[in-house]
């Protein structure tokens, strides 16, 4: 048999399953009672590993993605983080209920924030489709972090907005994530909620409702914190409102890093030229991409919301990271040492043309910049 004739399979296959350590890791961290192991391992030892590891930039051959699209095997693996991550929260819970000490509290809240921020990617990928289970399960995965507005923002907002400043999820040139912060969480809502009140008005109906995509997914987090605080106590409400907001700070930061400074131009008639691959930041770093289910190759995302993870491309016209998002999340926290890194590469983007980039509106170029 000749080396063409040889069928394409999916080498990362028995990777994907891996995306499942993340829910698990509280779990360690119990048997081990050691908190700060799951912000450890995802803050410190995958960016490691990433480097150790390096890229990957195979693309599924076109031949293949329709076979790819339709196996359950990846679906499952999806679908296996949500009772993974609710029984992580409910771990979490019951071991704040018994008092922990204030560095174990600490690791404990942020053990449940980053599992339940990185669940949001989970919730982004179920979300994206058309299947009502996948999409009622994106709302679910959403719950533990209060941020169900995000199952609207995100597909009816954010994908149509990107990469401009219309688009309060796109961070802007000069921006540091403090500032990008509270813009992006309250631009969010405010759209997410224009949005869907805007659906329900134009068919004749009250938005006030449990057809609201928004009011659903809220309930959920409420049926989820009251069980809880029946369960364990009312005390455990501090930890469930602590572990949300880094939950979702997490996903605010990896929002940030995903289109910083990139800007759709105007076309003749003055409208936004088309999402291509050269709008989102992306990164080929195997072993970010196996846990967060190939969330860096974010520009044929952003070209082709419905293609599932395991199809997504890489492009050599997208911009690159020089890092994993696990990395970036980081340096995206000291705003000195992610400008340093990233604001030369996003006007090397533009050939030295600050004009073309989405900037701060009191951005200037640095010296070290041009």
């Amino acid at each position: 048999m000749t080396a063409a004739a040889v069928p394409w399979r999916d080498t990362k296959r028995p990777l994907w399953p891996l995306a499942l350590v993340v829910p698990v890791l509280p779990f360690a961290a119990l048997l081990l009672d050691a908190w700060w192991l799951t912000p450890v391992f995802i803050l410190g030892v995958i960016p490691l590993i990433d480097v150790l590891v390096g890229d990957d930039r195979v693309n599924p051959p076109e031949e293949v993605v329709p076979a790819l699209q339709a196996s359950p095997y990846y679906r499952w693996i999806t679908y296996l983080f949500l009772p993974a991550q609710y029984a992580a929260l409910v771990v979490t819970c019951a071991v704040w209920a018994r008092g922990p000490s204030v560095a174990a509290a600490a690791g404990l809240v942020l053990t449940a924030g980053l599992v339940n921020g990185i669940a949001i990617n989970t919730a982004h990928e179920l979300g994206h489709k058309r299947e009502s289970l996948e999409r009622w399960l994106s709302k679910i995965a959403l719950a533990p972090t209060g941020y169900g507005h995000f199952f609207v923002e995100h597909n009816r907002g954010h994908h149509v907005r990107v990469a401009t400043p219309e688009d309060p999820a796109s961070s802007r040139l000069g921006e540091s994530f403090w500032s990008f912060w509270p813009r992006t969480v309250k631009g969010s809502f405010l759209s997410a909620w224009k949005l869907e009140t805007s659906r329900h008005r134009l068919r004749g109906r009250s938005p006030w409702s449990l057809r609201n995509d928004i009011l659903n997914a809220w309930a959920m987090t409420a049926v989820l914190f009251t069980a809880l605080a029946v369960a364990f106590g009312p005390g455990v409400l501090i930890f469930l409102a602590l572990q949300a907001v880094v939950g979702f700070s997490t996903l605010e930061a990896v929002n940030y890093l995903e289109h910083y400074g990139l800007l759709r131009q105007r076309n003749a008639a003055g409208r936004y030229e088309k999402v291509d691959p050269r709008h989102s930041w992306n990164s080929d770093r195997l072993t970010t991409n196996v846990f967060l289910f190939q969330l860096q190759r974010h520009s044929d995302h952003h070209a082709n919301p419905l293609r599932r993870y395991q199809t997504l491309r890489s492009f050599d016209v997208s911009p690159q990271l020089p890092a994993g998002y696990a990395t970036m999340l980081v340096l995206a926290l000291v705003p000195p040492l992610w400008r340093r890194v990233m604001d030369p590469r996003v006007l090397r983007h533009y050939n030295g043309d600050v004009t073309k980039a989405n900037t701060k509106p009191t951005f200037s170029v640095r010296h070290e910049d041009r």
